[in-house]
């Protein structure tokens, strides 16, 4: 009888048990910080809202990043970022010891060495994520190049052949026949490597003013001129220009391809960055960059698992491919990529393709990029304007923004690559 009495009162805290611990059991929130578009932005909510729906433990929330505050759980660094982050990483903690602590399998040397430069050591060991990268390629307008009687299934190889295609292009009454995005990752950084020559020595100290830089700046300056090269700005501004169908052709990032619109995809070729053909050996590789993932140092426990679940949530080959579907981007790890090839149609993966080609070689393991070191940066981005303006003549633009780069890059980020 006892017994009988007592089970009321057990079965009631047997049912009363669950629903308590459902409630202490309130899922981990992380932020993740960013600087993107607007546009950007939604794609990136997009693909949190996927993870937090997929599980119940942790949810990740998307914030804007503001100058001076503190790294939060999760920060998205973009290539202008990344020499501030990796000379501050003392606040930032390894992302390979991260998914060591939280016991989720990861083999950061599993992904691509051209996408880990910066990020990571010989062994494979990384400290953030390349999630969003990419590498510059030339489009064409091929409605543009028909009107202008140029073969649109052959595009330019070299810049020569460029000049000839600009020069029919603004005969046939185009206003724009070339234009560019980021000049200084385009047309020094990756100008360089595609060409064979170097941005800097093996000491660190910035020597991109040899023969093969000023004879490129000197043609760009002459394209200017003669009005075959239409300058827009330092950003992305040309990817709008060409998206309208202003610009007969124009280097920029291979993910552009992906947030082309479908008109206009149809009507856009994607072939390999130009090269100069007079020049031995070329062309070679060009280099990969975009985006990285960083996680911020003092937080708690639970926070860094959920760090990890969600680190792990992006490396699947489903989600990289969706990434690549929706943003362009190369995938991380060889599965991704065989994953890409087979899902997508293969006019979505024409541009990759072509950036896949141009990455394979060493150059593209190159350290020191001028584009990535901010100061830098500028610095090279004002004396390119003032030669492609006719203001400053090639070699002594060069040489001043050389002069200028070494003067300020300071000791601590020429020593913040990561060993």
């Amino acid at each position: 009888m006892r017994l009988l009495k007592t089970l009321p009162a057990a079965l009631a805290l047997a049912l009363a048990g669950p629903a308590s611990f459902t409630a202490l059991a309130a899922p981990t929130d992380i932020e993740l910080s960013h600087q993107l578009d607007e546009e950007r932005a939604e794609r990136l909510e997009k693909l949190i809202e996927r993870f937090n729906t997929g599980q119940k433990d942790y949810q990740v929330k998307l914030v804007r990043r503001v100058q001076g505050d503190a790294p939060k759980d999760l920060n998205l660094v973009t290539r202008e970022e990344q020499a501030k982050f990796v000379a501050a990483r003392a606040r930032f903690v390894p992302l390979h010891q991260v998914m060591k602590d939280a016991k989720e399998p990861f083999d950061g040397s599993k992904l691509a060495p051209e996408l880990r430069v910066g990020l990571g050591d010989a062994k494979g060991n990384l400290f953030a994520l390349p999630i969003a990268l990419s590498t510059p390629v030339l489009y064409i307008n091929k409605e543009a190049f028909r009107k202008a009687g140029l073969d649109p299934e052959k595009p330019p190889k070299t810049w020569a052949e460029a000049q000839k295609a600009a020069d029919k292009l603004f005969d046939a009454g185009s206003t724009c026949p070339y234009t560019t995005t980021w000049p200084a990752w385009v047309h020094i950084d990756n100008l360089s490597a595609w060409n064979g020559v170097e941005v800097a020595d093996s000491k660190g100290k910035l020597n991109f003013n040899g023969l093969v830089q000023v004879k490129h700046t000197a043609m760009m300056t002459t394209w200017a001129k003669a009005r075959f090269f239409t300058y827009f700005g330092r950003r992305d501004e040309a990817d709008r220009r060409f998206a309208a169908g202003d610009c007969g052709m124009l280097t920029s990032s291979s993910s552009l391809f992906a947030a082309l619109p479908e008109a206009r995809k149809a009507q856009t070729g994607v072939s390999p960055l130009p090269y100069h053909d007079d020049v031995q050996g070329t062309p070679q590789q060009t280099l990969a960059a975009g985006s990285s993932l960083w996680v911020g140092a003092g937080q708690k426990p639970a926070e860094y698992k959920a760090v990890a679940s969600f680190v792990s949530f992006l490396l699947k080959p489903e989600i990289q491919v969706e990434l690549t579907a929706a943003g362009g981007f190369l995938p991380m790890t060889a599965a991704s990529r065989a994953a890409a090839e087979s899902k997508l149609l293969k006019g979505d993966v024409v541009a990759l393709n072509v950036a896949e080609r141009e990455l394979q070689g060493p150059a593209a393991l190159r350290a020191i990029r001028v584009s990535e070191i901010e100061p830098v940066r500028i610095i090279v981005e004002e004396e390119l304007e003032a030669a492609w303006s006719g203001k400053t003549p090639a070699k002594q633009a060069l040489d001043t923004a050389v002069q200028r780069g070494n003067a300020v890059m300071p000791a601590a980020l020429k020593a913040s690559l990561v060993k």
